[in-house]
């Protein structure tokens, strides 16, 4: 685990692939449109942990933090630098515990401060808030409001990450609202353009840092 987490920036959640000769170019394409994170979110095991390595690879040679999408033991074994937990997956005690000190570790808390300042307290790296806008993915998530982000960035002392129908026409409210991340699925990987599509969302981040 080497790639140390960035500062802020667009966070490209991989939708569940079909094979890796599919999903490689298209992260490719995302990495060199300006994804500081990646998050490989395969619910359906269709990948094989070799073929999640020439994933790894890729972010190496990016420098760009790969995360794990539920799985602690594939991140464990394939070297990947953290994982993502949702409400069902296992606690993040025994991620901290199974993954090592230096992991990255981040957790879902949808529209539960509460549940974030737990899982700060529990060892979360950062914490996640959404959806904010409609999303495919989530499609039932209970909404989530822009002052959630306002007052966890007064609370915790972690990064922030905002998930849910984000698009480069509202992600600026979100940024200003206090996310660190922006965390995105359809809106690179659906996409014609993965490159072009990462290189928009990245270019929020470059506008919000120059805005008084």
């Amino acid at each position: 685990m080497s790639s140390p987490l960035p500062a802020r920036g667009l966070y490209a959640i991989t939708a569940d692939p079909h094979d890796c000769d599919r999903l490689l170019p298209q992260v490719e394409a995302a990495l060199k449109g300006g994804a500081r994170i990646l998050q490989l979110r395969d619910k359906h095991r269709r990948l094989a942990p070799a073929e999640a390595r020439l994933l790894l690879r890729s972010c190496r040679a990016h420098r760009v933090p790969l995360i794990i999408n539920d799985d602690i033991e594939l991140a464990r074994q394939m070297g990947a630098d953290g994982v993502h937990l949702g409400r069902e997956d296992t606690d993040l005690q025994r991620a901290r515990t199974r993954l090592g000190p230096d992991a990255v570790i981040g957790a879902s808390c949808y529209a539960d401060l509460d549940r974030a300042v737990a899982a700060r307290k529990a060892g979360a790296t950062y914490v996640a808030f959404g959806a904010f806008f409609s999303s495919p993915t989530k499609p039932h998530a209970t909404p989530a409001p822009l002052d959630l982000l306002t007052t966890a960035k007064s609370r915790l002392n972690c990064p922030i990450v905002a998930i849910g129908g984000i698009t480069p026409e509202n992600g600026s409210a979100l940024l200003q609202a206090g996310a660190d991340y922006l965390a995105v699925i359809h809106g690179v990987f659906s996409q014609s353009d993965p490159e072009k599509a990462a290189r928009r969302y990245a270019d929020l981040f470059e506008t919000h840092a120059e805005l008084p």
